[in-house]
């Protein structure tokens, strides 16, 4: 198998032996969850773990899951599913978002009929939408955070690099041949915040595998000529400064979706993760 492996930065405030223990490869599941385990105690004290458990899928492959319900005596709402973004988890940034949504009323429903919602930041928005135009009356609501849902043509590789690449991908699909940028100094405005990212320990910082960047080439083409199938109730947040996913994307959504409640809301200056890495005062807003 063909590797190419990006040197991982220190963490600050962590021992030697803890910055060895996170640098160690993490293609495999066994490796990530050793690493979660020896950074539970550190993670704990910027964030407050609440449930987890693992969902076996189709193809017989465990997917970690977290639900995070209202304080006893809370009325549950409403049902929201979150769907992270590339090489991100549920384990870290989300934990403060979801206790906020579950402190509102909104958690996993313990009976059929209450409203669903999807959440989902970045390239999961690009799944949230399979999954609604999938489900399209299981979902009441769907709200997207900087969506990747279409490629711009600036960002596209040109197009006979695009057929040597789904060529490669077939030959060597885990080869980690794509150039990866610095996404937490192009996500986090704060520099705070951007610090604390490096404690995200078991999120995917490496160069992309050719087979996945084939595939998020490819559910974005899927997306684009399906957009106008979107009917359900639609929010959009976006950065107007993200450099990760482009915000005229968002624009190209919102202008082109079928929904008849759909809104679309663009923060001046504000980078990628709008909803972590800015300042507290724009978070809370």
């Amino acid at each position: 198998e063909f590797k190419i492996m990006a040197k991982k930065k220190p963490i600050e405030g962590v021992s030697d032996q803890m910055n060895a223990i996170a640098s160690q490869n993490l293609d495999h599941a066994p490796a990530r969850r050793r690493v979660r385990l020896a950074f539970t105690h550190v993670q704990e004290q910027l964030d407050h773990v609440l449930f987890k458990w693992f969902e076996m899928n189709s193809k017989g492959q465990e997917i970690f899951c977290k639900s995070w319900l209202p304080k006893p005596g809370v009325r549950i709402k409403a049902a929201v599913c979150f769907v992270h973004g590339y090489g991100d988890t549920c384990t870290f940034f989300f934990e403060g978002i979801a206790k906020r949504i579950a402190a509102a009323g909104y958690g996993r429903p313990e009976v059929r009929g209450m409203p669903r919602f999807l959440l989902a930041q970045s390239m999961g928005g690009a799944v949230a939408l399979k999954v609604h135009l999938k489900e399209q009356r299981e979902w009441d609501g769907v709200v997207l955070v900087a969506p990747m849902c279409k490629i711009s043509e600036e960002m596209k590789p040109p197009e006979p690099l695009q057929k040597v690449l789904i060529f490669l991908s077939r030959l060597m699909p885990k080869a980690k041949l794509v150039p990866t940028k610095d996404l937490a100094e192009l996500a986090f405005r704060d520099p705070q915040k951007r610090k604390l990212a490096d404690y995200n320990v078991i999120s995917y910082s490496d160069q992309t595998r050719l087979k996945t960047a084939v595939e998020l080439l490819n559910i974005t083409n899927e997306l684009e000529s399906e957009v106008e199938k979107v009917s359900a109730p639609l929010l959009i947040l976006h950065g107007a400064a993200d450099k990760v996913t482009d915000p005229n994307i968002s624009k190209f959504l919102y202008e082109k979706a079928a929904s008849k409640d759909k809104t679309l809301k663009l923060y001046d200056g504000s980078y990628h993760c709008i909803l972590e890495g800015e300042s507290d005062e724009r978070i809370l807003e």
